[in-house]
């Protein structure tokens, strides 16, 4: 890849893996509108670990009281709101990480196209759309309960399909079982956590195990730029649906769709 290729890519892993636009559909369609080289499994575990440690480093404070409270839960000190909390982040987890072994080669070869991310930008983009109107938004993210922790579990297991968006439609899931913009998008970051760690360590398995050229320089720069795009991202997306709500996103979507099917079909 040429350093501009790097820049741009490990720019829009950052800024998109965490808003509800769709990371894979962002990353996918620069090889399919320009042509560019596939970026390579290297790559990919470079600017996957960059959103890590931002995403983690954000919420430092709630990983930590979380953790504590979850080991903690085994001893004397009983369940509590945290430590309840780390088990609907392990339960959400569990769909897509089942799925996500079980569909991944079928996804790799049927579902990567612009047909799809276009149809999957709009479609869920609409979804977004109607749970931010229209739900409830009344719980806080310590009112989840196992039930509801599944269902964006699942949720997020369809963000498997291009263009649909992880953190976009666990959101949507969120805000459609009742629960406020703030609470649905810091459980979704939350839930991010031990998703993208487990898509880490499975590309660094596959990167160890197979034939693969590794330029560290590419590599270090795809982690910085990605982690500095990401935090940034977290920080300006939580201010901004405080003010504007999802709709922004929304917006965003439906011209990115549109533009996509105009594109495919000159």
């Amino acid at each position: 890849m040429s350093i501009i290729e790097i820049i741009i890519l490990a720019l829009i892993q950052g800024f998109t893996e965490f808003l509800p636009i769709s990371s894979s559909a962002h990353l996918i369609l620069p090889s399919q509108i320009l042509g560019w080289e596939d970026q390579g499994l290297a790559f990919d575990v470079a600017v996957h670990v960059g959103t890590l440690i931002a995403v983690v480093i954000y919420f430092r404070k709630e990983v930590v009281d979380i953790l504590s409270a979850w080991f903690k839960s085994f001893g004397t000190q009983g369940t509590t709101d945290d430590s309840k909390l780390g088990w609907w982040i392990i339960l959400g987890t569990v769909p897509a990480a089942i799925l996500g072994l079980l569909l991944k080669d079928f996804i790799e070869l049927y579902l990567r196209s612009a047909w799809v991310i276009a149809t999957t930008t709009i479609v869920f983009g609409l979804l977004l759309w109607y749970a931010d109107a229209k739900g409830k938004q009344i719980k806080t993210i310590y009112q989840l309960n196992w039930k509801t922790a599944l269902i964006i579990g699942f949720a997020q297991a369809v963000a498997m399909i291009p263009g649909t968006s992880r953190s976009g439609i666990t959101m949507t899931a969120g805000l459609m079982l009742g629960m406020n913009k703030q609470s649905a998008a810091r459980f979704s970051f939350l839930l991010a956590i031990p998703i993208i760690s487990m898509m880490g360590l499975y590309y660094i398995a596959e990167l160890a195990l197979g034939d693969h050229v590794v330029d560290w320089n590419t590599l270090l720069l795809g982690v910085v730029l990605s982690f500095l795009s990401a935090y940034a991202c977290i920080f300006m997306f939580l201010k901004v649906i405080e003010r504007m709500g999802m709709l922004p996103f929304v917006i965003y979507r439906l011209l990115l769709g549109i533009g996509l099917i105009v594109f495919l079909m000159m």
